[in-house]
């Protein structure tokens, strides 16, 4: 089953309050509380595209799929990359335990690999 999962996202951006986010961007309490429980069903293309600009993250980054009892086994199924197991939050917490000296020797590498100066 495909579901949005905007949890996630808020997690790895650092946001700690998507509501107040949210409403301070200019959206609708209703539409704040539907995004920050995950309870939205649908969404139009526009609110995605909205969202993916202001989170900086593309549309799978907002969608995870649960597979059904015939698909568990499937890992060539097309949507085993949506399957989600929080390895990002795991690496944001992992990143706030670790020290200073430890954050620049990631930070020289990440720029590195990434082609930043």
């Amino acid at each position: 089953m495909l579901t949005f999962n905007f949890t996630r996202i808020f997690k790895v951006r650092g946001i700690n309050k998507p509501f107040s986010y949210l409403i301070k961007l200019g959206y609708s309490p209703s539409f704040a509380t539907r995004i920050t429980n995950n309870r939205s069903r649908r969404l139009d293309l526009a609110e995605i595209e909205k969202l993916c600009e202001l989170l900086r993250c593309t549309p799978n980054d907002l969608i995870e799929w649960t597979p059904g009892n015939n698909d568990a086994a499937n890992d060539t199924h097309p949507l085993m990359p949506l399957m989600r197991k929080d390895k990002v939050a795991q690496l944001t917490q992992i990143l706030n335990s670790a020290s200073i000296e430890k954050l620049n020797e990631i930070e020289s590498i990440l720029r590195k690999e990434m082609d930043l100066k």
